[in-house]
C-alpha cells in the first residue's frame, strides 16, 4: 500500500516520526476539506445509488460482498461529519475499484479483509488489517480519514488508527496548518512517494460529477436506508414477506450477535447450542432443531492451546504479534457446495482466535460446515483437534483471515439450510 511513511515496525518509529515532521503542508484547492461545514457539503446528487452505478461502470463484475458499500459510506460519513463522497473516491483508487488489483496483478490486501484503505498494508507482502464485515471496514477507513483532519477518534476500530493517535505521528504535521486540512493534504501525506495519488482521486471524482451525478438515481431508496429512516408502507410490506435471508445477512447478524455476547463463542441466531465441552461451544446458525445433526454423546474435551508467540522490539516499543501465516484468505480446497435437496447445516465454534477455517463433515447424511475461529499459527492444530472431537472424518475446506469472510463462504456452500 502507499501508506509507507508511517512505520509498521516500532523499531524504526523514531526515524519515521522525524521524516513525517519534515514534510510541509501542501496547499491545494483541487480537493475539498475533509470535514463538512455549511460551506463544505456533499452535493445533493451524490447518493449511494449513483455511487454504486458509477462503481459498476468501472467494475461490472463487482463482488456481491460490496453491494452495499455506497450505503455504508453515507451512513458512517454523515455520522462522522466528513466528505464521505471523496472518501469513497479514495477507496476506488486504493482498491482498484474494489478489484483489489493493480492492473492484472493482485494486491497485498484481499477482498475478504474488508480493508478498503489498505490500513497497515505497507508493501512487501504486508496484508494489513482485516475487519469482520463491510460496515466495519468502511467505518475503519472513515475514522482514519477523520484522524487526518485533526479530530480525535474515540475507540477506533482499526489498530492502525489507534497506534497513529497514540504515537502522535501526525501531530506536528497537523500543527503546520492554519486552515482546514483537505483531501489534497491527506493525499500528500498518505502517499508521500506518489506524484499521482491526489490526481487519481480528483480524476475519479471528476468522472463521477461530469456524468453519473447528472443522471437519475437508479436506487433512491438507498438514501433512506443509509439514514435509517422509516420505510414507506409499500417497502414495509415487501420487507414483511417471509423470504429466506441471504447468507450474507445471516453472517452479519452472527458477527453482531457474537460481539454482543462479549465472549469467544458466537451467537446461534436463536438456535440451540450443539454441544459444550470445556470452553468449546458449538452452535447451529440455520435449520430447525428437530433435524439438526446431534453432537457426540460424549464429546472429547479439547485441551487449551497456548497463545501465539510475541516479541518485543525493545523496552519502550510496542509488543507486536508474530504472524505464522499471511492474512490473505486462502482458497477453499475441499469446499464443494451441498447438492440440491441435500441437507446441510452451518455451525460456529471458537478457540478465541481472529482467523477462521471452515471444517466440512458429513454426519448421518447431513453435510456440516463449521466456521471455526482459530489462533494465528495454530490453524491446523486446532482444526484437527476440533475434527477429532466433533467432526469425525471431516476436513478443512478453507482458511480465512476473519470470521465474516468464512461465514459468507459457509452460507454460500449451504444456502438452503
Amino acid at each position: 500500500m502507499t501508506y509507507a511513511v508511517i512505520a509498521q515496525r516500532a523499531a524504526i518509529a523514531s526515524l519515521t516520526f522525524a521524516a513525517i515532521a519534515a514534510v510541509s503542508p501542501v496547499v491545494a484547492a483541487d480537493l475539498p476539506e475533509i470535514r463538512t461545514s455549511t460551506k463544505n457539503t456533499v452535493a445533493a446528487c451524490v447518493t449511494p445509488g449513483r455511487l454504486m452505478a458509477y462503481l459498476k461502470t468501472r467494475t461490472p463484475d463487482l463482488d456481491r460482498r460490496f453491494e452495499t458499500v455506497g450505503v455504508e459510506y453515507m451512513r458512517h460519513g454523515e455520522r462522522l461529519g466528513i466528505r464521505w463522497d471523496y472518501a469513497f473516491f479514495q477507496m476506488i483508487v486504493e482498491t482498484g475499484g474494489l478489484t483489489f488489483k493493480n492492473g492484472n496483478r493482485s494486491g497485498d490486501v484481499k477482498p475478504a479483509q474488508f480493508n478498503l484503505a489498505g490500513l497497515g498494508a505497507t508493501g512487501h507482502g504486508e496484508t494489513g488489517e482485516s475487519f469482520p464485515d463491510l460496515a466495519t471496514g468502511v467505518q475503519a477507513h472513515l475514522q482514519h480519514v477523520l484522524m487526518y483532519a485533526g479530530a480525535p477518534v474515540d475507540n477506533p476500530v482499526a489498530e492502525r488508527t489507534r497506534k497513529v493517535q497514540e504515537w502522535g505521528v501526525l501531530t506536528s504535521w497537523q500543527k503546520g496548518f492554519k486552515r482546514p486540512i483537505t483531501f489534497a493534504d491527506l493525499a500528500a501525506k498518505w502517499a508521500p512517494k506518489s506524484k499521482s495519488y491526489s490526481d487519481g482521486i480528483e480524476s475519479v471524482a471528476d468522472k463521477f460529477f461530469d456524468d453519473t451525478c447528472k443522471k437519475a438515481d437508479p436506487q433512491p431508496e438507498l438514501v433512506a436506508e443509509a439514514r435509517g429512516e422509516a420505510a414507506k408502507p409499500a417497502e414495509r410490506l415487501a420487507e414483511a414477506k417471509p423470504d429466506k435471508p441471504s447468507g450474507t445477512e445471516l453472517a452479519r447478524k452472527a458477527v453482531a450477535d457474537g460481539k454482543a455476547e462479549e465472549q469467544d463463542a458466537r451467537s446461534g441466531l436463536g438456535a440451540t447450542a450443539m454441544a459444550k465441552a470445556g470452553d468449546m461451544i458449538v452452535k447451529l446458525l440455520n435449520g430447525d432443531k428437530s433435524d439438526a445433526t446431534p453432537a457426540p454423546e460424549q464429546p472429547q474435551k479439547i485441551a487449551a492451546v497456548s497463545p501465539p508467540a510475541v516479541k518485543s522490539t525493545g523496552p519502550d516499543k510496542p509488543v507486536t504479534q508474530v504472524a505464522a501465516a499471511a492474512g490473505a484468505a486462502k482458497a477453499a480446497v475441499a469446499a464443494a457446495p451441498a447438492a440440491a435437496g441435500q441437507k446441510c447445516r452451518v455451525w460456529t465454534a471458537s478457540y478465541g482466535g481472529q482467523k477462521s477455517v471452515i471444517v466440512r463433515s458429513i454426519i448421518d447424511g447431513v453435510i456440516n460446515f463449521t466456521v471455526l475461529d482459530v489462533n494465528d499459527g495454530q490453524e491446523t492444530r486446532e482444526a484437527e483437534a476440533f475434527i477429532a472431537a466433533y467432526a469425525k472424518g471431516g476436513s478443512i475446506a478453507g482458511e480465512f483471515p476473519a470470521q465474516g469472510a468464512a461465514l459468507d463462504k459457509a452460507f454460500e456452500l449451504c444456502p438452503e439450510g
